[in-house]
């Protein structure tokens, strides 16, 4: 009922998953995401602890194919699980159960691993794979929104849409971006607009927050109040609107 990209970017060590669904609130179960570290999708009859943990034993360090075999051998339900995930390595690890709806499969490439099942065919994760490697010279979260946009014109999940979700991570374990639209008749539009507006001002205040490397971030506000004004007068010059639905600021 799902199809997903995980993937890591070479040039920035970014990980990021994307999915969409005909299922409510696909973002909350389906991607797990350790800061510079892996990536996982866990989908199908889905277990949210076969995330958590293959996340987390990843970074630490272990292989990703050593988590899946560990995941698949204890659970009793693996036969309806979906997985995949990218380690650290960008080494690629997936696992598609005999019990779940057709059609069901799953592909990779290099660092990244596209999956899905209950679709329309096997076209959906293919053409998913082929947009994202024919766009790496795009910025990462324009490279998944597109590849899952070419998952979507190739039939995508069967039964229709719901719900899809977008979530990148830099090197920590909070999001740079992570944007979800939970119940919507065209959730990967939505997830466009949502990526609209956060370049109006959230993105410039996400790249200030502190890491582990600079535990104040950036305290001056001046250099996010410029990229602000610069990313509005850009906006204008080319005669865009806001797409946001927040309320005016004051005068």
């Amino acid at each position: 009922m799902t199809y997903s990209i995980t993937a890591r970017d070479p040039e920035t060590g970014q990980y990021g998953v994307a999915v969409a669904s005909r299922f409510f609130a696909v973002g909350a179960l389906v991607p797990h995401i350790r800061g510079g570290k892996c990536a996982v999708a866990t989908q199908a009859f889905v277990s949210p602890i076969w995330g958590l943990e293959a996340a987390d034993r990843m970074a630490r360090g272990e292989v990703g194919a050593d988590v899946l075999t560990d995941l698949v051998a204890r659970d009793g339900g693996q036969a309806i699980r979906q997985i995949h995930m990218i380690d650290s390595t960008g080494s690629v690890a997936a696992h598609t159960g005999s019990g779940c709806v057709d059609w069901c499969g799953h592909v990779a490439g290099e660092g990244v691993s596209v999956a899905g099942n209950m679709l329309v065919g096997p076209d959906v994760i293919a053409q998913t794979l082929a947009a994202y490697q024919d766009n790496l010279q795009l910025p990462f979260a324009e490279r998944l929104m597109r590849a899952m946009e070419a998952g979507q014109a190739a039939g995508g999940d069967k039964r229709g849409t719901q719900s899809a979700a977008l979530v990148i991570h830099r090197s920590e374990d909070y999001p740079w971006l992570s944007l979800r639209a939970d119940d919507h008749p065209d959730p990967l539009d939505e997830l466009r607009r949502l990526y609209d507006v956060a370049g109006e001002r959230f993105l410039h205040v996400a790249a200030s927050m502190p890491t582990r490397e600079n535990f104040s971030g950036l305290t001056d506000r001046r250099g996010i109040d410029a990229a602000i004004n610069e990313a509005e007068a850009r906006a204008r010059a080319e005669g865009r609107k806001s797409r946001s639905f927040a309320t005016p600021l004051p005068e």
